[in-house]
């Protein structure tokens, strides 16, 4: 063959290959936008938004329907706990599994963790014996002598009284009053907008009762404690994990583990152990993977009053023996590093600029929470700024800064609760289907009081009355600082 029919040839086959060969464009990464949320009302649960987004939920998940019954103890292997700090992180990527809870009650024994939470202290089946709960028990509350007396725990008792009266005939609370029966409209200042939120209603109704030692096993209202707790469990059953429903937000969720996690360690009832863990691990898959803190939705960059509420339901989770990440809480410490000033004594609210006392009290008591010193030249210097400006009548401020006061002791909580009970004791109405609650003579017109209404204050100002002995005080070694 010639040899320009062989180069032909050659070219050809050549040319024909290289059609065939497509080169793949250079990729191109799409840089990641992260962007804040248009201005919003400030507090949460202090002042809350007018008109809460709406949730894309699946409609079985809004159906609550009768309040779930929870079987014997279901025994998991993710369960066995050695130590309530070193634990492996849940993984980022992948999907939780189903939450599976037989059908029951809540009277079963404890499971793996009993030897752990005995070591907490006390004997099982005490109430408020685990971690920092043990001020709770009948004796601790006799013996709580930084303040309280029969006057507070008189009050405290009205004010059960008017929860048990405004519970739902489902176990649940509404902030909507005029929806129970046993009231309709008959108290003033319902909840608006925030009255679908039945999640956080029911939350924050139930933590007066533990905190005054009554769980479903202990104290005069084992029944209603009961329904209650079932109702929280219903919601994290069917959620998987997710408390909140339409209406709802993360603030909810914090309410509500907070709730579950108190009765769990409460009660050593391990039937709740796994839906307290799952509304744990929803907090922390939940959290902003780039500043470390939350706000109203999973993922969003992080607020100071949001964060708040998932901080102290991760300590009660640490306090309970269950699950916490040690790599969630470190992040939630750098969020509240990028909302702080003046080293550490004031805080911002989504950043470190317009620091408030609100957003202070809530953030100092979270740091007391994260470990943070007595002697710390920042919480020493946000006490003292918290103290010049005393109880405000707004018991949003006031909840979280009588907390902060009662850690740190001495003349600072003697001060503020000499001004403070009575402010609580003059305001609780007397009189009527009101009796027992709170709206006026506090700060009833924030967006908070306003739209979640007198259940939300009265919860507050309950568990105010309750602080000589909700929680042992931090700083004198006998509280919960071990857990973490």
């Amino acid at each position: 063959m010639p040899a320009w029919a062989i180069s032909t040839i050659v070219h050809v086959v050549l040319l024909l290959a290289m059609a065939l060969v497509v080169s793949r464009p250079p990729r191109v990464e799409t840089p990641r936008v992260i962007l804040a949320a248009a201005s919003q009302p400030d507090e949460d649960f202090g002042e809350l938004e007018a008109d809460p987004p709406d949730l894309e939920t699946p409609e079985e998940s809004i159906e609550i329907g009768s309040p779930l019954e929870v079987g014997d103890p279901v025994a998991s292997p993710d369960m066995t706990v050695a130590d309530p700090v070193a634990v492996a992180a849940p993984a980022a990527e992948a999907d939780p599994e189903p939450l599976e809870v037989e059908p029951g009650d809540f009277a079963g024994q404890m499971p793996v963790a009993s030897d752990l939470l005995a070591d907490l202290g006390g004997a099982a089946g005490t109430p408020g014996m685990a971690g920092g709960f043990g001020g709770r028990s009948e004796s601790g509350r006799l013996a709580a002598t930084a303040g309280g007396g029969k006057d507070t725990e008189a009050a405290v008792d009205r004010a059960l009284d008017w929860f048990l009266r405004h519970q739902l005939p489902d176990g649940g609370w509404s902030f909507d009053l005029e929806s129970c029966p046993s009231c309709r409209g008959s108290c003033t200042h319902s909840g608006r907008s925030r009255a679908a939120d039945r999640c956080a209603a029911t939350g924050l109704a139930l933590l007066p009762f533990l905190g005054r030692g009554y769980t479903h096993r202990v104290g005069p209202y084992r029944a209603q404690v009961e329904r209650g707790i079932a109702f929280l469990a219903d919601l994290v059953v069917k959620g998987n994990g997710q408390a909140y429903r339409r209406g709802g937000s993360m603030y909810s969720q914090g309410v509500a583990t907070i709730a579950l996690c108190e009765c769990y360690a409460m009660s050593r009832d391990g039937s709740l152990a796994p839906v307290a863990q799952a509304a744990l691990d929803f907090i922390m898959r939940a959290q902003d993977p780039v500043g470390g803190g939350w706000r109203y939705e999973p993922g969003e960059p992080g607020s100071s009053t949001a964060t708040g509420w998932q901080i102290m339901a991760l300590k009660s989770g640490g306090m309970a023996a269950l699950r916490v990440d040690p790599r969630t809480l470190r992040r939630a410490g750098e969020f509240l590093d990028s909302v702080e000033v003046d080293g550490g004594a004031r805080y911002g609210y989504l950043d470190d600029s317009r620091p408030r006392p609100g957003r202070s009290a809530v953030c100092l008591l979270s740091r007391m929470y994260l470990g943070r010193g007595k002697d710390h030249a920042g919480l020493q210097e946000g006490v003292a700024y918290l103290a010049k400006g005393g109880p405000s009548r707004d018991l949003y401020h006031d909840y979280y800064a009588t907390q902060v006061m009662h850690h740190m002791e001495g003349e600072a909580w003697r001060a503020w609760n000499a001004d403070m009970k009575p402010l609580l004791l003059e305001t609780q109405a007397q009189e009527g289907h009101e009796r027992g609650s709170w709206f006026t003579g506090v700060d009833g017109g924030q967006a908070g009081p306003d739209t979640a209404g007198r259940l939300y204050l009265t919860s507050l100002a309950t568990m105010i009355l309750e602080v000589y002995y909700r929680h042992l005080p931090i700083y004198r070694g006998q509280s919960v600082t071990r857990d973490w």
